[in-house]
């Protein structure tokens, strides 16, 4: 019996196609390039989102303290 690795159990997870692809037909994935675009393109989206989440949220409580000023006065 074969000896399973955590990795590939991963990768099954992940893209079983991927998984079958490698591991039964043989082949190379190919696009290494691509993935790495990929990478960063999903890096730089996480950190706009990240950011304007930040912003959104700065701006409900300066709303909440202009409420809350008007309120009292």
């Amino acid at each position: 019996m074969p000896l399973i690795k955590a990795s590939e159990i991963g990768e099954y997870v992940y893209c079983h196609r991927a998984w079958w692809l490698r591991e039964v037909v043989g082949e190379i994935p190919a696009g290494r390039s691509r993935r790495a675009r990929g990478t960063r393109a999903h890096a730089r989206h996480h950190a706009v989102v990240w950011r304007s989440r930040l912003l959104l949220g700065l701006g409900l409580l300066l709303l909440v303290a202009g409420l809350l000023t008007l309120l009292l006065h």
